[in-house]
């Protein structure tokens, strides 16, 4: 559940986003082009960018000053994303381990 308080709110508009995150508007708006950040849209189609935005155009803009292209941008944002899944799975899929633990009875043949 997104948290209208917390780091998912949209309240940044891009000459803000784009100083907190280090870069000028005009690449802000190209990533945004590229699908590699969606804002929020007010009523009349502005963009606005919540921490969570900034965090992940800041990760953008550190890995093209590593020398990435914006398409290997997209694979590595899409493989920490799975990660991140995969991570959640597996805690996940751990604790119902743990709590069917004490569900199991051994059994030994006499």
């Amino acid at each position: 559940m997104i948290d209208p308080r917390g780091r998912d709110r949209a309240v940044y508009v891009i000459s803000v986003a784009a100083e907190l995150a280090g870069i000028h508007p005009q690449t802000l708006r190209i990533y945004d082009r590229r699908g590699l950040v969606q804002p929020a849209r007010t009523g009349g189609g502005s963009r606005r960018y919540s921490e969570a935005d900034i965090d992940r155009l800041r990760r953008v803009h550190e890995l093209t000053r590593e020398g990435m292209n914006l398409d290997g941008v997209e694979r590595v944002l899409a493989l920490e994303a799975e990660i991140v899944r995969l991570t959640q799975q597996v805690r996940t899929l751990t604790q119902e381990l743990e709590s069917r633990r004490a569900d199991i009875v051994l059994y030994r043949r006499p």
